[in-house]
């Protein structure tokens, strides 16, 4: 019969082992050979805009330039219009972005722009004109262990495309 050290060093040994063939397989968001993600805002759509309180639904698109399947547990975001703060926040949905692939997800904000009503009114003076984004973000990938990916992205929007007639 065994004894109890032995048992537990036969225990540990299993548990060691199991935890490098874990491991193992994240080892590709550890090495050089890992690209990060690209993460894109790729759609804003206006769901209800009251006086004190707007709602959108931001459309946001993953694209995974390596080999393996990237899971992605979370993103965290702050998306400024021109000089103004649209909207910062967390979304905690997990999914995975398959291979050479993208993913395409959908994040929900309210926002109170009020404080901010007389440059949202003077940037749609000129509906026809580009307004400058700017998209700062992080996204959370891995299971247990990952990398936090940092995103910067900068463009234009057209708000006559966004303004109902």
């Amino acid at each position: 019969m065994f004894s109890q050290a032995q048992m537990i060093r036969i225990l540990s040994l299993m548990v060691f082992f199991g935890l490098c063939s874990a491991l193992s397989g994240c080892s590709t968001w550890f090495s050089d050979d890992f690209e990060d993600p690209d993460v894109r805002l790729v759609k804003v759509d206006v769901v209800r805009a009251k006086l004190l309180e707007q709602r959108f639904v931001l459309r946001f698109r993953i694209d995974n330039p390596n080999d393996v399947s990237l899971p992605v547990r979370g993103l965290s975001y702050v998306v400024h219009l021109d000089d103004v703060k649209l909207a910062e926040g967390d979304s905690e949905v997990w999914f995975t972005v398959p291979a050479n692939g993208h993913t395409e997800f959908d994040v929900p904000v309210r926002t109170n722009l009020w404080r901010h009503v007389r440059q949202v009114v003077k940037l749609l003076e000129q509906p026809d004109q580009p307004i400058r984004y700017r998209l700062q973000g992080e996204v959370k990938t891995g299971l247990f262990f990952g990398r936090r990916v940092h995103t910067t992205r900068n463009g234009e929007i057209i708000p006559g495309e966004y303004l109902p007639e």
